[in-house]
């Protein structure tokens, strides 16, 4: 087992670090597939939407999807408390397998999954019932993982050893768009809308099984007496950190609302709201996603440097002043080099919040209950406002309103950077 407690606060030696760098892989690969598995929804569902929702035009159909996507976040509450139950009392180590497995068979059930034209009403109904369970291990993979990463970290660069798990988070998205991007070079429109979708989720299932191999290798870092502990993962035991807790599902909800709509929704947004063509959006996001991968470990390190507030209050203030401007210009952009210029802009801000994300709220917990505190409060927060966002923005759309859905993203970043003003320093992390 890897220590966690007097161990972090000396010098580790080489082949502790080692050790603790493998630990950070073997979670990240599993972080990776449980995120491709769910975004790859999201990427097939222009190809997939007129199957399981025959009726209506294409931001009609487009919205029955979303509202699909937005109703397996729904799920992440409860994912985030029994997970984050279970890795306090049971172990991080088995909150993370059980996790994996939950994702894979998600997978496997949506690419076999058969269209309405051919088993009527149970295909939507079907889908859904997919969707709530990948919501629920994808619920509780983000506590356990951003948990796990946390205390594995190195002292003094924790905030770029956890930076690593929103590189697989977005590795995991980049991967899915990826796929979609080659199916996209080597099938017709027409084979894709047929059966061409179903690929990427058969191979999410299959990676699945892969992740759950290297987790099995995985030391675990929680000892016996913080889940003997009379509070460990009790929701009892949470309400001790209620302050802490609200802060966290204050900071998220604007943290998660910007990150989905400058990666998850963005991809739509060209296509839908700019006139962009399909391939070309997706070549774009691909780059952008790839260039805003990359970018998280330096600005983990960085908030190793400046402190977890700092960064937050860069990105809640650069998130209120210039969501509006972005989205605005990219409405009515023409060249597909400006809009990526536009996209890094924005994912620029948003790599303030995504690449601490899970240390500062980890910082935040004792570890009886920090699974369920980082867990539960993410969790209901993105559900809220992370996973609705593509619904609110082509209801605003459909309704010919869609500036409003800018300000509602410029608002709940200057929320976020309110929230920022109470964390306080504390060398490099935080206390309340």
């Amino acid at each position: 087992m890897i220590e966690t407690t007097s161990e972090a606060n000396t010098v580790p030696s080489a082949s502790d670090t080692r050790r603790r760098v493998w630990a950070i892989v073997g979670a990240s690969s599993g972080n990776l597939v449980e995120w491709f598995d769910f975004y790859v929804y999201s990427f097939c569902s222009l190809y997939f939407a007129h199957i399981f929702f025959p009726t209506g035009n294409t931001t009609t159909q487009l919205l029955q999807t979303a509202g699909v996507f937005a109703a397996g976040f729904l799920m992440r509450p409860i994912g985030g408390w029994l997970f984050g139950y279970i890795a306090d009392k049971h172990g991080r180590k088995n909150s993370m397998l059980i996790s994996v497995c939950m994702m894979c068979f998600g997978s496997l059930v949506i690419a076999c999954l058969p269209g309405y034209g051919t088993i009527g009403t149970w295909a939507p109904a079907l889908l859904l019932l997919a969707r709530l369970f990948q919501g629920l291990s994808v619920g509780g993979e983000y506590g356990t993982s951003a948990t796990y990463m946390s205390e594995v970290a190195v002292e003094g660069r924790k905030g770029f050893y956890a930076s690593f798990q929103y590189v697989t988070l977005i590795g995991g998205q980049l991967a899915a768009l990826l796929v979609v991007v080659v199916l996209q070079q080597v099938l017709s429109d027409e084979d894709l809308r047929s059966w061409g979708w179903r690929i990427p989720f058969a191979i999410g299932a299959v990676l699945a099984i892969v992740a759950l191999y290297l987790r099995r290798s995985l030391d675990e870092t929680s000892d016996k007496a913080t889940r003997a502990h009379k509070d460990a993962g009790t929701l009892s035991g949470l309400w001790k950190n209620k302050k802490a807790f609200i802060m966290v599902l204050g900071f998220t909800a604007g943290g998660s609302l910007a990150f989905y709509t400058f990666t998850t929704y963005m991809q739509k947004y060209l296509v839908n709201t700019a006139g962009m063509h399909a391939n070309t959006a997706s070549a774009l996001m691909t780059f952008a996603l790839f260039i805003f991968m990359v970018l998280q470990p330096f600005f983990g390190a960085l908030s190793d440097k400046i402190g977890r507030r700092s960064s937050m209050l860069c990105f809640g203030g650069l998130a209120a002043v210039l969501t509006v401007p972005i989205l605005t210009a990219l409405q009515n952009v023409s060249s597909p080099y400006a809009a990526f210029a536009l996209v890094m802009a924005a994912m620029l801000i948003v790599s303030f919040y995504t690449s601490i994300s899970g240390i500062l709220k980890a910082e935040m917990f004792p570890p009886e209950v920090r699974a369920l505190g980082v867990g539960l409060s993410y969790a209901v927060a993105n559900a809220l406002f992370g996973g609705s966002a593509e619904y609110v923005a082509l209801s605003l759309k459909s309704m010919g309103s869609e500036t409003t859905f800018f300000w509602y993203v410029s608002g709940m970043g200057a929320l976020a950077f309110a929230v920022s003003l109470l964390l306080h320093r504390k060398g490099k992390g935080i206390k309340l």
